[in-house]
């Protein structure tokens, strides 16, 4: 029987938020740095930007920086810029980035990465309203959506 991965690297942002990783994926020009930099504006933490280091730990996913480029995120039309970043946080969700998605899903996505389930939320990264709906699905998987 083959044994699960318990890292690997994807090719995703990801940003902590109250203490969670929340990874955005996607390919290459998606918008992953971008939500992530607007999500950094609004209170978030960069963990890594484009490429993010998952590993299995006593049964939970973390989600931290490849040494190389920790600290660092792409900015389109700037360029590399360095910013205060956080490590080894926890993943509770996965935002996959597409220009056009469904009004509204209709089950529940998970992804399995490093042998851990993890929930998946697809949504248009350059809606002005994209970092809110990130929050607000964070809330969703946390159960905590439409509570005070």
């Amino acid at each position: 029987m083959a044994r699960a991965l318990s890292s690997e690297t994807v090719h995703a942002t990801a940003v902590a938020i109250g203490g969670r990783a929340v990874l955005l994926a996607g390919p290459s020009g998606a918008g992953k740095s971008d939500l992530g930099l607007r999500l950094i504006d609004r209170g978030a933490q960069l963990i890594s930007d484009d490429y993010t280091l998952l590993k299995r730990q006593d049964g939970v996913l973390v989600a931290t920086a490849p040494d190389t480029i920790a600290g660092r995120m792409e900015v389109r039309g700037i360029g590399l810029v360095t910013l205060a970043h956080v490590s080894d946080v926890p993943v509770a969700l996965l935002i996959d980035l597409f220009d056009i998605v469904d009004r509204m899903p209709q089950e529940p996505l998970w992804r399995t990465l490093a042998g851990v389930d993890v929930p998946v939320i697809k949504l248009a990264p350059r809606e002005p309203s994209a970092p809110i709906k990130v929050e607000l699905a964070l809330r969703v998987v946390d159960g905590t959506a439409g509570q005070s």
